[in-house]
């Protein structure tokens, strides 16, 4: 009788097992819901560069780091789509490639537009040697002439303006870059993300720089052997001793080709923010006063949301944390995570005034397997300025939660039906011995031992970490969740990616990407949707600092769009949002009925606040947003 009423016991435990096993299988669709869903999509995906002579897969470090420089040599990849010969598209690329550490601009393949010799952007007359290596190039007009700058961030050192003197429709060429420091005399940084709005209010463009390992660090000096300020962080999930965060505000002089004055008002960041391991920047502004609020992206711990209440020539940045209950874990609370925040990007739901907020973790199965985040708004935006944050997490019911070790995130409409889907880049060290078992053992061992690089075990080439996982590309189902159509649409590669560009590079409404890969070929994905529905794709521009007809984008500007039928659409022209990559300065619509009925807010160079209404016809505009508050469609 006991032996039966045992092997009953032990029955329904397992059955009771198994139910609860049931409810926790993540619903997916069919082999063939699948198919019917990637009807709507299609890629063509093009070369965009090859291995260099001597290309590395592994950079020179520091003598304390060596034997873990695979994982130091992890990030550095990274791309910028952009129209730098004013042919109204996406013809221009500028790609940072780790394995000779280059920066060069290079023509788009497949945009239809002339090619041009390959041009390298070097910091000729400036310090810069084997101890430095970039990390990412932003396009951005930052003396308002007309022509896009670039800037370019480094390990080891601290940004490097690189100014145009060429007009906006010159062919590129390297003797048209002068470079400047933005920062003098130059500082030892190590800056992993950086991104640029008009944070004050002012109107003129200011920079959030992201640096990872402690300011001064000589991380790819390898006669650094004495250098006491290298450390790893102090914290797997906790950590607040990086390199300190940057902000600088820019005041453009009215002269075109002469750099802006840069002034540091970084002491305004709050403390915890000040030194976080930041790896994503987001601008936007969710509250409606006109500036954008922050999402930082922070390795290691707490991400942070800042509330910007800042007036010109004085920032002003809240730090605000979400609540929790008791159905919340503490990491899911934004704000209090513990996970390695990524990468970040924005998109709206059809209709909503607050976007979603997505956000890139650690994901790979039967390792650090934390989350990915999708906050969803349940507020209103004016409460954050009341510090209430008005989102709860739920990527987990929108079937984004997992993915693998993702990076750069970004959120666009690939077959202009106004709905966004979401493409996440993933892999970090691509070998063949498997080291999770290692890098697990350390992420479970004492916080107080991981800031000494020689408690590190090692990571070198040959070794693997998530070195094996594809790029999701998230499509929404009828039934409300995400479904990564990856391999459906021939696009899954076990590449080693860090970053994405969007753009519309052959001008035909539909938008392409860049996909910037670390130690390997960077790749463009050229948009081949059969029968696409048509879009307005527009480029917006607004009178620049230096005058004589000078227009510059109008970052910052935000459109509604829709109606009447038309898919309701919003967007907020951040172009650098996110980990590395750097989009087009572009808005994209869809408008698969016809004309479509638009509402444009922006800021002009001293400033004011506009809002137009306006109706665009499909195709590709210039929109003038004059510093009278009028518009004009070319």
């Amino acid at each position: 009788m006991r032996l039966m009423y045992r092997l009953a016991t032990l029955a329904l435990a397992l059955a009771l097992v198994g139910a609860l096993g049931t409810l926790t299988v993540r619903p997916s669709l069919s082999g063939p819901e699948k198919d019917e869903l990637a009807e709507s999509f299609a890629f063509e995906v093009l070369p965009l560069n090859s291995a260099p002579d001597g290309a590395r897969t592994e950079r020179e470090t520091a003598p304390g780091l060596t034997h873990f420089a695979g994982w130091i040599s992890a990030v550095g990849a990274s791309g910028a789509l952009l129209d730098l010969r004013g042919l109204g598209r996406s013809t221009d690329v500028c790609l940072v490639d780790p394995r000779d550490d280059s920066v060069t601009l290079r023509h788009a393949p497949g945009s239809g537009a002339d090619g041009y010799p390959v041009v390298a952007l070097v910091p000729e007359g400036l310090p810069y040697d084997r101890t430095m290596a970039p990390m990412g190039c932003v396009p951005a007009d930052v003396d308002e002439d007309g022509d896009l700058d670039i800037i370019v961030y480094y390990w080891g050192r601290s940004p490097v303006l690189f100014m145009n003197t060429a007009g906006p429709e010159a062919t590129p060429a390297a003797e048209n870059f002068t470079a400047h420091e933005m920062v003098e005399p130059m500082q030892v940084w190590n800056t992993t993300a950086l991104n640029f709005a008009d944070l004050d209010g002012s109107g003129s463009l200011d920079v959030f720089v992201g640096n990872y390992f402690p300011d001064g660090a000589r991380v790819l000096d390898p006669d650094a052997r004495t250098d006491t300020r290298m450390e790893m962080q102090q914290s797997m999930g906790l950590a607040s001793n990086a390199g300190h965060n940057r902000v600088l505000l820019t005041a453009p002089t009215g002269h075109k080709d002469t750099p802006p004055a840069f002034t540091d008002v970084s002491a305004a960041l709050p403390e915890q923010v000040a030194t976080a391991w930041t790896l994503a920047i987001g601008f936007q502004d969710l509250t409606g006063n006109g500036v954008p609020d922050v999402y930082l992206a922070n390795d290691f711990g707490n991400d942070s949301m800042l509330v910007n209440h800042s007036a010109p020539g004085d920032l002003s940045l809240e730090l605000v944390k979400g609540e929790r209950n008791m159905a919340t874990p503490k990491s899911q609370v934004m704000g209090n995570g513990s996970f390695k925040g990524m990468g970040v990007a924005f998109t709206y739901e059809d209709g909503a005034d607050l976007p979603r907020i997505l956000v890139s973790n650690i994901t790979t199965p039967y390792a650090l397997h934390e989350s990915n985040f999708a906050f969803v708004p349940i507020g209103e935006g004016s409460e954050l300025l009341d510090g209430t944050v008005p989102y709860t997490e739920s990527s987990e019911e929108l079937g984004i939660a997992r993915s693998g070790w993702a990076w750069d995130i970004r959120a666009g409409d690939f077959n202009n039906d106004g709905t966004d889907e979401i493409l996440q880049a993933t892999g970090f060290l691509q070998g063949e011995h498997n080291r999770w078992p290692e890098l697990q053992e350390i992420a479970m061992g004492n916080d107080q031992m991981l800031k000494y690089p020689w408690a590190w075990p090692g990571f070198s080439e040959g070794d693997d970490l998530s070195g094996h996982e594809t790029n999701p590309f998230w499509v929404l189902a009828d039934d409300g969740r995400y479904a990564d159509l990856a391999g459906v649409l021939g696009i899954a590669e076990y590449d080693v990616t860090r970053s994405f560009a969007f753009g519309d590079v052959n001008g035909d409404g539909l938008l392409d990407v860049v996909v910037a890969n670390q130690w390997q070929d960077s790749r463009i994905m050229l948009n081949r949707v059969p029968d696409a529905p048509p879009a307005a794709v527009l480029r917006l521009v607004r009178p620049g600092a230096a005058g004589d007809g000078a227009l510059v984008p109008a970052i910052g500007a935000s459109v509604r769009a829709g109606g009447s039928g038309q898919p309701e659409q919003r967007h907020q022209l951040y172009p650098a949002n996110g980990h590395v990559g750097v989009c087009d300065p572009i808005v994209h619509l869809a408008a698969p009925h016809g004309p479509l009925r638009t509402t444009v807010s922006w800021r002009d160079a001293d400033g004011g606040q506009h809002t137009a209404d306006l109706t665009v016809e499909p195709g590709t505009h210039t929109i003038l947003l004059d510093d009278d508050g009028t518009v004009v469609v070319r």
